[in-house]
């Protein structure tokens, strides 16, 4: 081989590598405009669901179309933003009978990994930081589409439902067998950066 033919095959190479290194795509996930949600359900007393929402959080999550397993994602909520749609009890869940968040005001939310399935489905493993403890999740996510905005943008969006236990991150308040459970549900639309 040529000095010259060698040179050209390295480059080649090395626009290559650049190409499908710049393939991954970063979001910015779209709070601003409330096109992302960070929402819960726990039953009550096992008669009726109790629903509520994070009204403050932010986060950032990476994608590639080409290399799935590859995506991450970081979310941080304000865990005194906590709405039930209920004064009194949302002043309750932010006591230290539950979230205590004068103790901890932030839950952070940050992948490990992403095994992607059929269908656009996969899932999301990753350290979910509540209450002081930090305890690996499951997510099961599913993706919603991509594509350009009406204003010149790009986004993709997700959607990922996920249940744990309080009392394994040290919420202690006893409700009852049917309501130790909570469902989580994160609706994630990112503007790409």
């Amino acid at each position: 081989m040529t000095l010259r033919n060698m040179t050209a095959s390295l480059l080649f190479a090395g626009l290559t590598f650049s190409n499908s290194a710049l393939l991954a795509e970063d979001y910015i996930i779209d709070t601003k405009g409330a096109h992302a949600f960070v929402q819960f359900r726990v039953q009550h007393l096992g008669y009726s669901w109790l629903y509520g929402r994070f009204n403050e959080f932010s986060g950032k999550f990476s994608y590639d179309d080409a290399a799935p397993e590859k995506a991450s994602v970081e979310v941080i909520i304000k865990t005194a933003s906590i709405d039930s749609n209920h004064a009194e009890r949302d002043k309750h869940l932010r006591s230290d009978d539950f979230l205590d968040v004068n103790k901890y005001p932030e839950a952070k939310f940050i992948s490990t990994s992403y095994t992607p399935g059929k269908d656009g489905k996969g899932i999301l493993k990753g350290n979910l930081s509540l209450h002081g403890v930090t305890k690996e999740v499951e997510i099961e996510m599913y993706s919603i589409g991509a594509g350009k905005d009406p204003w010149g943008g790009y986004r993709r969006g997700f959607e990922g439902k996920t249940k744990f236990t309080m009392t394994d991150f040290g919420i202690m308040k006893n409700l009852g067998p049917k309501s130790k459970d909570v469902e989580m549900t994160l609706s994630l639309e990112g503007i790409k950066k």
